[in-house]
């Protein structure tokens, strides 16, 4: 049985936000030890799956 890596496939997209909310998410994945990239993923992830109407 051969050893497979496997890595998620991403792409690099620019968004533009607020600099007071990119001031709150940095202090936030500080705190929290993890990456700013990954807190918006996260963050992002939530909303998507709370949803009212998915479609």
């Amino acid at each position: 049985m051969d050893f497979i890596i496997k890595k998620p496939t991403s792409s690099n997209r620019t968004v533009r936000m607020p600099d007071e909310l990119i001031e709150k998410l940095g202090s936030i994945a500080a705190d929290k030890g993890i990456s700013f990239n990954q807190l918006v993923i996260q963050c992002c992830e939530f909303a998507l799956d709370h949803l009212e109407d998915k479609k």
